[in-house]
């Protein structure tokens, strides 16, 4: 005959089924206790395959403009120098000239291949450019595009406003877009005339 199970029988299973699986619990420490690397679960040592990045690097490098010449107009593009961006670095990626693929789309540099940029100096937004005698090697419409593509190039900095030449450490005029020679600092202002209509 089938055997009933008395409610009170229920209740005395019950507990007892709490109390083994309460004994089965990971028991609580007061404070943290090395395992040792033996008894540790297999993988978890193992090198993760996958990575997080919350907000990702900075980048290294920072975008500039230098300006080239088309034609008898100043052209902009865009060149990669390290961050934060310096005049020096600004200068020398001006005088490393235009890539093949510019060249061969007509742009080139008024700027001597042999000039030099012996130094530079800034000054309350007033850089002073110091350049080798290689660059007064370049005459006539060329020397006004020359100094141009250094003033645009330099005051596209932000802590650059104007600029002032110097010719192995000596001061030099410049000529302005117009021709006429200038001593004072010159500013983008001085060879708006020269930028080409599409960058205006």
């Amino acid at each position: 005959m089938r055997r009933l199970v008395a409610p009170s029988e229920w209740v005395s299973a019950w507990v007892v089924a709490v109390a083994v699986l309460c004994a089965c619990g990971v028991p609580t420490q007061p404070r943290p206790v090395a395992i040792a690397r033996g008894e540790l679960p297999l993988g978890l040592l193992s090198p993760s395959t996958t990575s997080t990045t919350l907000g990702g690097p900075r980048s290294s490098v920072a975008s500039v403009e230098v300006f080239f010449v088309s034609g008898d107009h100043l052209v902009p593009v865009v060149r990669s120098i390290p961050r934060p961006p310096s005049l020096d670095n600004a200068l020398g990626a001006l005088l490393a000239g235009p890539s093949l693929t510019e060249s061969a789309q007509g742009i080139r540099s008024a700027i001597s291949q042999d000039t030099i940029v012996l130094s530079t100096r800034l000054d309350r937004g007033q850089a002073v450019i110091n350049l080798s005698e290689a660059f007064a090697g370049v005459e006539g419409l060329d020397q006004i595009l020359a100094v141009g593509q250094l003033v645009f190039t330099a005051t596209g900095l932000p802590d650059v406003a104007a600029v002032l030449f110097d010719l192995n450490g000596q001061p030099v005029a410049v000529p302005s877009a117009d021709g006429s020679l200038v001593t004072a600092p010159v500013t983008r202002a001085d060879f708006a005339p020269l930028l080409s209509s599409s960058n205006l």
